[in-house]
């Protein structure tokens, strides 16, 4: 075998690498460095199969012909991108939380925890910091956060998912909203949306750095229309989308907005059916909206792809009518939604990339519960 020692290759006209045809081994036991670079700087004009490390989302990512995409884990029990931080490795598994909300006839702080890949009941984690509902949770790897009250308290909470205890307080929004605003999160900022202030419905979207205890959140932008009543949302680590809602009728609007970047929110396209208090989850690329208030309690699962612009689509069935819902989380192979159905609050789940009825997972152990919030260490903003 012939062997060719240099510190650097370029090609005959010095304005690249050279091409390799054929069988390319890189042998040795160290590491392999891809080019790397900022969402922003992404080249727009390379061959499909490109491979680059994004700087902004610390994932490798690479590029199908059409847009960039972040490479995904083929296992539950891995994270979203294989080369992000695991949480297997840390010790818990894909967690999901489901915070606070309405347990007949009065309102609770219960935290309680489900294990994503392993189906069963919830288990206790903690308690949040209000005894309240109508609020919305949402996520990075490492923290879970919950905001937003019935009264329009302005109180934002957090736990450390890896860690079963009480909620701390983090810091304030600046408007305190209720009735069910939504929120996307990538590993470094959420935003906030919508909901009820005492003026009215808002289309005010607020937002925090996850990392920075004591910092109140800021303006964003505005939605499309003001709503609220559990807007229900899917993102990327690049692009949240909020959908569904009340301005008082139902609506089947979907918004989006690149997280990043302040700014209104811009259409994205409709649901099959306007509704409010559905659920939701998403991997990286695809986002689930289920059940829901249509009038009336619904089995219906839309899906959309967060990155293409248009109408969702029919994904399948819950098992049984779901409103008032409190949440999803998911990781990138599995979506879970509880939905309230006296006398439990019960779980579901499905397959994110095969479309089809979900299945039951369990029940939330604390009872039949509404209205609370969820979030997750493994879902598509992550």
């Amino acid at each position: 075998m012939s062997e060719i020692r240099v510190d650097s290759l370029s090609n005959e006209s010095n304005t690249g690498g050279p091409v390799l045809s054929g069988i390319t081994e890189f042998s040795g036991q160290q590491y392999f460095i891809p080019p790397k670079g900022t969402t922003e700087e992404r080249p727009s004009d390379c061959p499909p199969g490109s491979i680059r490390f994004n700087t902004s989302t610390a994932h490798l990512e690479y590029f199908n012909g059409n847009i960039w995409l972040e490479f995904e884990a083929s296992s539950e029990h891995v994270g979203v991108s294989t080369f992000a931080a695991s949480v297997s490795a840390q010790g818990t598994g894909h967690r999901g939380l489901f915070s606070r909300g309405y347990v007949g006839p009065a309102n609770v702080n219960n935290i309680d925890y489900i294990t994503i890949p392993t189906q069963g009941n919830s288990h206790d984690f903690g308690d949040t910091v209000l005894t309240k509902r109508q609020g919305v949770a949402f996520s990075s790897r490492t923290r879970s956060l919950t905001a937003g009250a019935e009264d329009r308290n302005v109180t934002i909470d957090f736990v450390t998912i890896a860690s079963t205890g009480d909620a701390q307080d983090f810091a304030d929004l600046t408007a305190g909203v209720s009735e069910g605003p939504g929120a996307v999160s990538n590993q470094t900022r959420a935003v906030i949306a919508g909901g009820n202030k005492p003026s009215g419905r808002t289309n005010v979207m607020q937002y925090i750095t996850m990392a920075s205890i004591g910092t109140n959140s800021e303006d964003f932008g505005d939605l499309t229309q003001a709503r609220h009543q559990f807007l229900a949302k899917a993102n990327s680590s690049v692009r949240g989308v909020f959908a569904s809602g009340s301005v008082p009728g139902l609506v089947n609007t979907i918004d989006y907005i690149t997280i990043s970047t302040l700014g209104d929110a811009l259409d994205f396209g409709d649901l099959s059916v306007a509704r409010r208090t559905n659920m939701y989850a998403e991997s990286a690329t695809r986002g689930i909206f289920a059940g829901g208030y249509a009038p009336g309690a619904s089995t219906t699962m839309d899906f959309i792809t967060i990155q293409t612009l248009g109408n969702a689509q029919d994904f399948g069935d819950l098992p049984s009518t779901r409103s008032l819902g409190n949440g999803g989380t998911s990781n990138c192979v599995r979506a879970v939604f509880s939905g309230y159905a006296s006398p439990v609050a019960t779980i579901e789940f499905c397959q994110i990339a095969t479309t089809g009825n979900a299945q039951s997972f369990g029940n939330l152990g604390s009872g039949a519960r509404q209205q609370a919030g969820a979030s997750s260490n493994g879902h598509g903003g992550l």
